[in-house]
């Protein structure tokens, strides 16, 4: 059998999935498989091994590019934010202000599910803060056990969509190179650029309109279903008291929210400006509430390094992946394949749509990323789709990737803090109507584009 550049690449793209689901690191596994890719097909007389002369400028490019530098300021926020308590006081008090309605802890998960994305970002962190708080209350108060772990798990992954993003800032930055190279293509030699505050815009109402899927399914539940989330009987404290409580727990979340995204879509910063903004507003928050230290601050920083390290030696192992991927010609049989597809543009999407949800249930969204998207996006930007939406339906396909048994890594961080009668199966029963939400919002963000593409064309024109 005659093996050609083509078929190397596929195997190549088999090759490296399978290294992955072996458990093997992400980075070395993408540099690694492509590197003993290149070197076979040089024996095979297929590749050219000059082709890798190229990596020391796109090493280069990743040193140099501003936008990447906001990844380690966002984390950094992130991680202090965690450590200074704000989530505790949010749940307690949001449980306070919903524990009288039926359903009303679970409308509590889900509202500082979406306050903490918008604040931190940081997946991990938010399920195991709610699973140790939240899960014990709800358990205790008589909830439905699938219900509990569906809403702390699927509340606690809104920091994938809902802005700042740690995916949409790296998103941003490979679709503004994939909508570069799909102009380039079709003669369009001065392309409009994509950049990480289009796609922040862009995700605010599909993430949004989650959240209220969320809720609306757990109203759903409470109200066809009463003993499955039954009120708190606890006593509750005085409106004005509690009132207090409320604006003492949202205001410093609110006012760091607003520095943050406020300063992108308004024009006043760039994400890596607002992302030292918000740093700094973490670390004086965090002040003032007595919880930071020299011991507190070495841990955020070792923390931030590690998180930050992982997404940059991934990068550096993907830009190898890339190159040997395009120099056997699979970037031009990716994009006839999508063409040839029945259905067109909408086969075409809807295939690689349906690619990276099957992907999810094995691969973390990074590989997901730095893999599927630099392939598949050029095509599809290619055949007329807006890369701010386009960058948006990866974004709110990728969540799904954290709540997808059996490498769902939301179902692992609670699992890891929840009490012995809350069971696997449990776990996993419950994220199975959240994950229905989500493709519901996949769907309804398809259907109707200008939920993503809306607001940034209102902001920036």
């Amino acid at each position: 059998m005659i093996v050609t550049p083509e078929i190397l690449a596929l195997l190549m793209f088999v090759g490296v999935c399978a290294v992955l689901l072996a458990g093997f690191p992400v980075a070395f596994s993408l540099g690694g498989t492509a590197l003993a890719f290149a070197f076979l097909g040089d024996l095979l007389g297929v590749f050219d091994l000059r082709l890798l002369g190229g990596l020391p400028s796109r090493y280069f490019g990743v040193m140099v590019n501003e936008v990447l530098v906001a990844v380690p300021l966002f984390v950094f926020m992130g991680v202090v934010l965690e450590r200074s308590g704000i989530a505790e006081q949010l749940l307690e008090t949001m449980g306070l202000l919903f524990g009288r309605l039926r359903g009303g802890l679970a409308y509590s998960v889900t509202i500082v599910g979406m306050l903490l994305a918008a604040a931190t970002g940081i997946v991990g962190a938010t399920v195991v803060t709610m699973g140790l708080l939240s899960l014990p209350a709800m358990l205790k108060a008589g909830y439905d056990r699938r219900l509990a772990c569906g809403a702390i798990c699927a509340s606690g992954t809104l920091g994938q969509i809902i802005p700042p993003s740690i995916v949409l800032v790296i998103l941003g930055d490979i679709l503004q190179g994939a909508n570069t190279e799909a102009q380039l293509a079709l003669g369009n030699f001065a392309p409009e650029p994509v950049s990480v505050v289009d796609l922040f815009a862009g995700a605010m109402i599909p993430g949004l309109l989650l959240v209220g899927l969320y809720l609306a399914w757990e109203a759903g539940v409470a109200w066809l279903r009463p003993d499955a989330a039954p009120p708190l009987v606890e006593a509750g404290e005085r409106v004005e008291r509690l009132g207090r409580r409320v604006l003492v727990a949202l205001l410093p979340a609110g006012l760091l929210i607003v520095a943050v995204l406020g300063s992108i879509l308004v024009g006043l910063a760039t994400p890596t400006e607002s992302a030292a903004i918000g740093s700094v507003g973490a670390l004086l928050l965090a002040a003032a509430r007595r919880r930071l230290d020299l011991a507190i601050l070495r841990a955020v920083m070792a923390e931030t390094t590690r998180i930050s390290s992982m997404v940059f030696v991934i990068l550096l192992g993907a830009s190898i992946f890339s190159l040997v991927f395009r120099g056997f010609g699979g970037d031009q049989m990716v994009r006839e394949l999508l063409h040839q597809l029945p259905g067109g543009g909408v086969g075409a999407m809807v295939s690689v749509m349906l690619l990276m949800f099957v992907l999810g249930f094995f691969l973390d969204f990074i590989e997901i990323v730095f893999v599927v998207v630099p392939i598949v996006g050029p095509p599809l930007i290619m055949l007329g789709y807006d890369p701010v939406w386009l960058g948006v339906m990866i974004g709110i396909n990728l969540q799904t990737s954290f709540l997808t048994p059996p490498f769902g890594f939301a179902l692992f961080y609670l699992r890891g803090v929840a009490p012995p009668e809350v069971s696997t199966g449990d776990i996993y029963r419950g994220i199975v109507p959240f994950v229905g939400l989500q493709l519901v919002g996949l769907l309804l963000t398809g259907l109707f584009p200008g939920l993503a593409t809306w607001l940034p064309r209102v902001l920036f024109g």
